[in-house]
C-alpha cells in the first residue's frame, strides 16, 4: 500500500541540519556532471550489514523469512569517497527462502541511498546502517542518506538540470520552476516509501521496492494535469532508470501541499472532539468523483461482461478462501463472506455490465490531503505494492476505491476511546451523496458491487492485523461479521 493500511500515521518529520552551501553546491554540480563509476566488490562489503538493517525497514516486503544473500542490479557512484563523505546509489535484489508451494521468484529489488563517512555525526545516528569491515569500504560507517541533507538535496539538484548519471535518468517539467537553495528534510512517518521534503516546496517520493513497467504513481498524475484536475498535485519531476531495456520508475517530485492534514489526521481530531465530520466526507466524495471523472476522459475504459466479471469475482473467492487459511476465525463467516462475492456473479450471468477505468487502486483517509483553505487533494496512486504492476494498472470499477474510503471510515470510528454513534455511517452517506453530486452516479445505487468490494478489502484487513497487529484484528471482524450477514449500506 501507499502508506501503512490502513490506519494511514501522520506526516511526523525531523528538521535536519542544513549543509555548508558552498561546499554542498559544489560537490552537487560535481556529481550531476561527472560519469558514475563503482568500486569492485562494494555489495560484498555491504552485505553483512544490509542482511540485518534491511529487514528491520518498515518498506521491506520480505518480512518473516531471513536474507540468504544479494545480487547487485545497478550500481551509481554519485558521490566518490573522500574522507567526509561518499555517496552511492544501488538497486539490489534481496534473496530469501520462498514459502512451501509459493512458484520461484528472483528476489525483491530494493533502491537504496547508501552514505558513507568516517565517522557519523550524532545528528545521523538514527540512519546507521553499520560499520563496515572488509572490502573497498572497510574502516568507515554506512547509512541511509536519505537522512543526510546534503545527498538528499543533491537528488533536487540533479531533477533541476536534468542530470544523467550511469543509468539514471532524472526529469523534470520545464514548465515548473524549482528553486536552488531548498533545504531537505526526510519524513519520518512509517511508510512503504521513503518520503524527502524541500523547503515546504516540493516532495520527493522514493520508491524503496521497485519493479519494471510503467509506474501509476506517476502515469496517472501526469494523466490528471495533462487534464488539468486539480485535486492531485502535477508532477514536477521524476527519476527513472532503464535496465535490460525495461523502464522503471524510482521517485516522484511533487508540489508539497503546505500546512495540510491527511485525512486520517483530521478524522481524528474531529473525532476526538465529538465533532461530526459529514461536511468534510461530503466534500472528500466530491473530489473522489472529480479524480475519477478526469481518469476516464484522459484514459481508456472498459465494459466488463459475464467472462471479466467472473473471473474478478473467482480472485475474490480465493482471497477469501487463502485468508480463511491464515485466519481460522474467519471460517465461521465464511458462507455469508462468499454470498457477497456470488451474488455478483450471479448478475453478471443474468447479463449485467460495469464500466471499468483507471482508479486510485488503494484510497482511504491517509492518501487524501486537506489543506488549509479546505481544499482536498488525493496522493499516492501506487497502488498496492505487494500486487503485481500490470494488475494495479488495470480498468476496474470505481467502487472499489469507493469501498476502499467507506472501510476507512470505519477504521477511525473504531480509534478513538469515545466512539461517536452514527459517526462512521454519517460519513458513508456524506461521501456517496457528494460523489453522486460529481459523478451523476451514487455507489449506493449498486449495491452488491459495493458490497463485494467492501467485503473484499475487509477480508484483506483481517489478514493483515492477524500479521502484524493483532490488537486492531477485531475492526475488520466487527466488519466481517456484518458483512456476512447484511448489506452494508
Amino acid at each position: 500500500m501507499g502508506r501503512f493500511p490502513p490506519s494511514h500515521p501522520g506526516h511526523a518529520s525531523v528538521t535536519p541540519r542544513p549543509a555548508s552551501p558552498g561546499k554542498g553546491r559544489h560537490a552537487m554540480s560535481e556529481a550531476v556532471t561527472r560519469t558514475a563509476t563503482t568500486s569492485p566488490g562494494l555489495l560484498a562489503s555491504l552485505d553483512p550489514l544490509l542482511r540485518e538493517w534491511l529487514p528491520r525497514q518498515r518498506w521491506f516486503a520480505g518480512k518473516g523469512r531471513p536474507v540468504t544473500g544479494f545480487s547487485l542490479v545497478e550500481a551509481t557512484e554519485l558521490l566518490p569517497p573522500t574522507a567526509k563523505l561518499g555517496l552511492y546509489h544501488l538497486l539490489v535484489r534481496a534473496h530469501q527462502p520462498l514459502t512451501v508451494g509459493a512458484p520461484p521468484h528472483p528476489g525483491d529489488c530494493y533502491q537504496l541511498l547508501i552514505g558513507v563517512r568516517e565517522a557519523l555525526p550524532p545528528r545521523l545516528a538514527p540512519a546507521l546502517i553499520g560499520h563496515v569491515e572488509e572490502g573497498p569500504l572497510a574502516g568507515r560507517t554506512a547509512y541511509d542518506a536519505l537522512h543526510d541533507p546534503l545527498p538528499a538535496e543533491l537528488l533536487l539538484e540533479a531533477i533541476r538540470s536534468g542530470s544523467r548519471i550511469g543509468g539514471l535518468r532524472f526529469e523534470r517539467d520545464p514548465h515548473q520552476e524549482i528553486r536552488e537553495g531548498l533545504v531537505a528534510r526526510v519524513m519520518t512517518a512509517e511508510q512503504s516509501n521513503s518520503s524527502i521534503v524541500y523547503g515546504d516546496t516540493f516532495i520527493l517520493k522514493l520508491l524503496r521496492r521497485i519493479v519494471p513497467g510503467v509506474n501509476p504513481d506517476l502515469e496517472l498524475p501526469l494523466a490528471l494535469a495533462r487534464e488539468g484536475c486539480p485535486r492531485v498535485p502535477a508532477p514536477t519531476g521524476w527519476l527513472r532508470a532503464e535496465l535490460a531495456g525495461e523502464p522503471y520508475t524510482l521517485g516522484v517530485l511533487q508540489p508539497f501541499v503546505q500546512g495540510a492534514s491527511d485525512g486520517w489526521e483530521l478524522a481524528l481530531r474531529e473525532l476526538a472532539k465529538g465533532e461530526d465530520f459529514s461536511a468534510e466526507a461530503h466534500a472528500l466524495g466530491r473530489a473522489t468523483a472529480e479524480v475519477h471523472t478526469a481518469l476516464a476522459r484522459a484514459l481508456p475504459t472498459v465494459t466488463l461482461g459475464h467472462q471479466q466479471l467472473q473471473m474478478l469475482v473467482d480472485g475474490m473467492i480465493e482471497r477469501l478462501e487463502a485468508a480463511v487459511q491464515a485466519v481460522p476465525a474467519l471460517r465461521p463467516h465464511a458462507p455469508g463472506l462468499r454470498s457477497a462475492f456470488t451474488a455478483l456473479g450471479d448478475l453478471a450471468s443474468e447479463g449485467r455490465t460495469w464500466t471499468a477505468q483507471r482508479i486510485h487502486g488503494d484510497l482511504h483517509l491517509g492518501q487524501c490531503l486537506r489543506s488549509a483553505a479546505g481544499h482536498w487533494s488525493l496522493i499516492d496512486f501506487e497502488g498496492e505494492p505487494s500486487k503485481p504492476l500490470s494488475e494495479r494498472r488495470l480498468p476496474q470499477p470505481t467502487a472499489r476505491d469507493v469501498a476502499g474510503m467507506l472501510r476507512s471510515f470505519d477504521y477511525a470510528a473504531h480509534s478513538t476511546d469515545l466512539p461517536v454513534p452514527g459517526w462512521a455511517e454519517a460519513c458513508r452517506a456524506a461521501y456517496c451523496s457528494g460523489y453522486a453530486e460529481v459523478s451523476g452516479v451514487d455507489p449506493r445505487t449498486d449495491p452488491v458491487l459495493l458490497r463485494a468490494y467492501e467485503t473484499d478489502k475487509a477480508i484483506y484487513e483481517v489478514v493483515y492485523e492477524a500479521r502484524h497487529r493483532p490488537d486492531w484484528l477485531q475492526v475488520p471482524m466487527a466488519a466481517v461479521a456484518r458483512y456476512a450477514t447484511t448489506d452494508p449500506i
